[in-house]
């Protein structure tokens, strides 16, 4: 990064900078002349005897004079507006791409920060710098050098036309700028001293907001709460005393500008009405000067302001410059995107020489470690926590630098090498490996993705996007061309491949079945579906299972469904039948009231509410019951009280509409069979089938597309697949009909060829931000297999299944040694023992301990590199 804000304006948009000055220059001149044509239209074509007057050889009479006159007026200042709105759309233009250019440059810098680096910097004051801190620089950026010389250029112009008129009026004009242009910048000072304070106490701030946000665990488990308040007040006080500071002397800035610039309209009439009383002066110049002056105070005032946008932007610019510019920053040139050219696969012996680590406070988490074994070798390195494993993992992978100490493959130094090329041939997997927000897929594609092999003519405005970004100094590469490289082969083969070899395809294929696929997409699927909905019938009848799965019938009452699902008989598309409010829903109420079904769902609903209130009146709020097995919320419990207080007396008649809704919603979630709250009687059931058919037949045509209805022919596009497959619902009162149905519907999806597409689903799941809509253990599985789609020629796994249970662990490791045959492995784990396999021990196992390493076993059926490697040694 440039070291002053003027050399980062002047290296990117010196061309654009000079373009804008030289229209600014031009200008000028329409400017002067709409000042001085007011006073010719005063005192010759409204005041003038003189007539005809010739202009251009054509004789004007007095009226055609002064229309003339002022009709070349208008034309001035429509060429001065002109002239200020391109310039204007001009700088905001330059301004943001400006912006855009140094915002790139901060996350570029903060990609290649060393990883130690982030221990003291927080993830939200990289944030906040990057986005809000350079916000009021974009502006500056832009105005520079046009706005000063724009505003100032006025300035002097209208200075030269009022001398001109009179130079006594021209010197009062300016008699009071050398006070301001002394005293403002002096205090202008003091403000952005008091700026900058106030930008590093602002940073604290939310670097303490972002901590305590990340262990608000502790706070509720330490019950920490006023004392975490107080901490935050006195630092919202310090940012208060500052600001407060900051509002005195900026506001006394403002008073003396104001002050001073009323003083000289007092010079221009006490003087100016003077000279036009001795006849000195024109009253048409008069006119003019005083017009003339109105526009002076708004350039100056102008300056004046961007004097101070001027110095906080530089103070802004010098801070950035110096949170951005670590050492040890990882070199520009490791990570472009032809850096890995010509680079030869890694290969032979890799090896740590007398590796150092020390931390920020001079403490040793690697102590002189030294170890060496064959890239294409299986090894483990073991170590309790606190050993320095880890640390030395990520020594012999690249991913930090030594404080001392070199690792070298084959004699080269990992810390020469490409990154792109490096990361690919050893690849590292951390047991706090981050996933990125977006699809299954995405991430496990995410590692291939270091440069782009080929564009996409499909990009919309593909050739204005990427002149665009090459103009704001951003990346000559499109995110939507393809990235991924062809030596991997199908890439759904691959992925299906790592799936099975992290055990996460079940997991991948349980989501799928969760997941509600857009029919118009997959109409093959969709097909398939229906007949699998068929099979599962035929299945059911055929193994007399009746009682795992009760199918949908239009005719029937479903009992393992809640009551609203048996009036809708379908989905809700949205929130207008969505379970939350339904009771509210007036078409709903309508329904109901036609089946005559208000005031018995109200009476069941006091039923329902009768034992809620009951059971958990006496748990404290919070408490999981609620979560599990309750229809509302601790705090409405005195509501329902109330409720049923009124009930008891006068019957469900006697209460407000409001009351009743909040009965009747209760009574819509229950499940007959699995509650058990209630009977629903042969003739109740008779009047929801009722309702239902009601439902679909008066259905205004508003309301059509906010519910999608079974239909046994047809798959419904708001269900998810595995409802759409079972077309009913898993008996609630067999406690093991949950497992049969899941079997039976594993064996008609095998049947009828639908995992691989239902696989394919699954990969397409939103994971959301940092994969946190998995769990721990998918998180895991999920983060290896990304590493095993580079098919890496070293994988160092460290603590990568620490999220697994240790049965799993050893068969997704069982796995992965298989598939890195003839390639290589460090398999980072506890203790001094590696995980039991019997069939294919590690060639090399090392101890880590107080950070030095010693070698405790080496297999004697080892491969020939590992014991010709041992020889050199010896």
């Amino acid at each position: 990064m440039e070291s002053s804000v003027f050399r980062f304006i002047w290296r990117y948009s010196k061309r654009d900078q000079i373009l804008l000055l030289i229209l600014t220059g031009l200008s000028f001149p329409f400017l002067y002349y709409s000042l001085d044509l007011p006073k010719t239209i005063i005192n010759d074509a409204i005041g003038g005897t003189e007539f005809p007057q010739s202009l251009l050889g054509i004789a004007f009479d007095q009226i055609p004079y002064l229309m003339l006159l002022c009709g070349i007026f208008l034309s001035l200042v429509f060429i001065n507006g002109g002239f200020k709105y391109f310039i204007n759309v001009f700088r905001g233009i330059l301004a943001e791409r400006m912006l855009r250019r140094l915002r790139f440059q901060l996350i570029e810098r903060t990609l290649r920060f060393p990883q130690t680096h982030f221990r003291n910097l927080s993830q939200g004051e990289v944030v906040a710098m990057v986005t809000t801190e350079t916000e009021p620089l974009g502006g500056f950026f832009g105005e520079a050098l046009s706005l000063p010389a724009f505003q100032g250029g006025t300035l002097i112009t209208i200075l030269a036309f009022i001398m001109v008129q009179d130079p006594v009026l021209g010197l009062a004009a300016i008699s009071l700028y050398p006070v301001q242009a002394y005293v403002i910048p002096k205090l202008q000072r003091q403000v952005n001293l008091l700026g900058k304070q106030r930008v590093r106490t602002v940073r604290k701030l939310s670097e303490r907001l972002s901590e305590t946000v990340s262990g608000i665990q502790d706070v509720h488990a330490n019950a920490t709460y006023q004392y975490e308040l107080a901490d935050f007040s006195d630092r919202l006080g310090a940012i208060f005393e500052i600001r407060y500071r900051i509002y005195k002397k900026k506001f006394f800035i403002k008073f003396l500008n104001n002050f001073l610039a009323q003083l000289t309209p007092f010079l221009f009439f006490s003087i100016g009405g003077y000279l036009v009383i001795q006849g000195d002066l024109s009253f048409g110049a008069l006119v003019a000067v005083l017009a003339a002056y109105k526009d002076l105070s708004a350039p100056w005032k102008e300056l004046l302001t961007f004097y101070q946008r001027m110095e906080d932007s530089r103070i802004k610019y010098d801070q950035l410059v110096e949170q951005f510019a670590p050492a040890d920053m990882l070199d520009e040139r490791l990570i472009a995107v032809d850096g890995a050219a010509g680079t030869p696969p890694l290969g032979g012996r890799l090896q740590g020489a007398n590796l150092v680590l020390e931390d920020d406070g001079g403490d040793r988490r690697v102590n002189g470690a030294t170890l060496a074994f064959p890239v294409e070798s299986h090894v483990a390195l073991l170590g309790d926590a606190g050993s320095g494993r880890s640390d030395l993992a990520r020594l012999l992978s690249g991913q930090t630098a030594p404080t001392s100490g070199t690792v070298t493959v084959n004699g080269v130094d990992v810390s020469d090498l490409p990154r792109s090329h490096l990361t690919r041939e050893i690849t590292y997997v951390d047991q706090e490996s981050a996933l990125r927000s977006g699809t299954i897929l995405d991430n496990l594609l995410y590692g291939m993705k270091q440069r782009p092999v080929a564009e996409n003519p499909a990009v919309p405005r593909r050739d204005e996007r990427l002149a665009e970004s090459l103009a704001s100094g951003n990346s000559g590469f499109l995110v939507d061309d393809e990235w991924i490289p062809a030596d991997i082969g199908d890439p759904l083969a691959a992925v299906g491949e790592v799936l099975r070899l992290t055990e996460i395809e079940d997991d991948v294929f349980e989501i799928g079945l969760r997941s509600v696929i857009d029919v118009s997409d997959r109409p093959e699927m969709a097909v398939k579906i229906v007949a699998a909905r068929a099979r599962v019938r035929d299945l059911l009848a055929a193994r007399d299972l009746q009682d795992v799965v009760e199918m949908f019938d239009p005719s029937r009452y479903i009992y393992s469904a809640t009551v609203a699902e048996n009036v809708l008989w379908g989905t809700p598309v949205d929130e207008t039948f969505a379970a939350d409010g339904l009771s509210r829903n007036s078409y709903l109420h309508y329904v109901l009231g036609r089946a005559d079904l208000l005031e018995d769902f109200a009476e069941k609903g006091r039923v329902v509410a009768s034992a809620m209130v009951e059971l958990f009146s006496d748990l404290p709020p919070g408490h999981e019951f609620f979560e599990r097995f309750a229809f509302f919320h601790h705090e409405q419990i005195p509501e329902y009280q109330r409720i049923l207080t009124r009930v008891s007396g006068q019957g469900v008649r006697s209460l407000s509409e409001a009351d009743l809704t909040s009965l009747i919603e209760l009574t819509l979630q229950v499940v007959v069979s699995r509650h058990n709250l209630f009977e629903m009687s042969d003739a109740l059931c008779a009047r929801v089938l009722e309702a239902r058919r009601l439902f679909a037949r008066h259905l205004p045509e508003e309301f059509r597309d906010k519910i999608d209805f079974f239909d046994v022919e047809r798959v419904n596009a708001a269900s998810t697949i595995q409802d759409n497959i079972l077309f009913g619902k898993v008996m609630m009162d067999r406690a093991d009909a949950a497992t049969r149905a899941a079997q039976l519907l594993a064996e008609v999806v095998e049947e009828m060829g639908l995992r691989a597409a239902i696989v394919g689903v699954g990969l397409g799941f939103d994971i959301g931000i940092g994969g946190k809509r998995l769990t721990v253990a998918q998180r895991c599985k999920l983060t290896l297999a990304r590493a095993l789609m580079k098919r890496p020629r070293l994988l160092v796994a460290n603590k990568a299944l620490s999220g697994v249970d240790p049965a799993t662990e050893t068969t997704i490791l069982r796995h992965i040694r298989q598939a890195q045959g003839g390639r290589g492995l460090l398999w980072v784990g506890d203790g001094e023992e590696p995980p039991a396999n019997d069939d294919q021990p590690f060639d090399q196992t090392f101890v880590i301990e107080r950070g030095k390493v010693r070698e405790v076993s080496v297999r004697e059926e080892a491969p020939a590199a590992v014991r010709r490697d041992r020889a050199e040694q010896e």
